[in-house]
């Protein structure tokens, strides 16, 4: 059986990676997963946070917004820095994930800050944000390479990608839109390594229980939407992948 958009339940939506896209960060990228858009772009600073300083060590961080325009009816933006609840977690998570794959010691006393702003919102813009800014962070990290400073295939112990899966009508599948998502009997969002060790599952039951052999088969269908994620985010990085011969 399809999906209401004609997937399979173990189909991505189209993705699309669109590296370089703005000119003022060292690295960005547009990320397109159906009608979902996620702008993802990387900075790298010398300044560190004061509990940091002098410790040989960098970090990483990351800032997650959903633009006003970015769903119907409008979202009203952000003011006075006050960011809700939402955004605070999914942000949190998006550090975490890219944490997960780099060696901080070799990154040095530099600071990585990585900011997702989503410019359409069908669904997966937590996840989507996520393997977004793993291309984004790999350009940065291509682009601001200075003499002496570690390699990148030092700084990068793995790649890391996302993906939501769920169970929709009573059937798992795979990368939910909005429609899926907000209909989901269990909803769970998924981030992998390249190496295929998982840094985080977020799930729960939204209308509905589900036992141990769903779980197992949500989580085989995230490893199979991720590699292909991760095979996408390859092929758009083409000879800056930075994992060659790696697990």
């Amino acid at each position: 059986m399809t999906r209401h958009d004609g997937r399979k339940v173990d189909q991505l939506r189209p993705i699309e990676i669109k590296r370089n896209f703005t000119r003022a960060a060292p690295g960005s990228v547009l990320f397109s997963a159906g009608r979902t858009t996620v702008l993802s772009t990387a900075s790298i600073s010398d300044e560190l946070p004061a509990w940091l300083a002098g410790k040989g060590r960098g970090w990483i961080t990351a800032e997650y917004n959903m633009l006003p325009g970015s769903t119907s009816p409008r979202k009203p933006r952000d003011r006075a820095g006050k960011i809700d609840g939402r955004a605070t977690e999914i942000q949190r998570l998006i550090g975490r994930s890219l944490r997960a794959v780099v060696d901080l010691a070799a990154l040095g006393e530099r600071a990585i800050t990585v900011d997702c702003d989503v410019l359409e919102a069908d669904g997966g813009t937590r996840t989507a944000s996520i393997t977004a800014a793993l291309v984004a962070m790999v350009d940065a990290l291509r682009a601001t390479q200075s003499p002496g400073a570690a390699p990148i295939e030092k700084i990068l112990t793995d790649s890391v990608a996302a993906v939501s899966v769920g169970v929709v009508d009573g059937r798992e599948v795979v990368d939910l839109d909005y429609v899926e998502d907000a209909s989901a009997e269990v909803d769970m969002n998924i981030v992998m390594t390249g190496g295929g060790r998982f840094i985080e599952v977020q799930g729960c039951g939204e209308q509905a229980t589900f036992d141990q052999p769903q779980l197992v088969s949500l989580l085989g269908l995230a490893r199979g939407g991720i590699g292909r994620l991760l095979a996408i985010q390859r092929e758009a990085l083409g000879a800056d992948w930075p994992f060659v011969g790696r697990r």
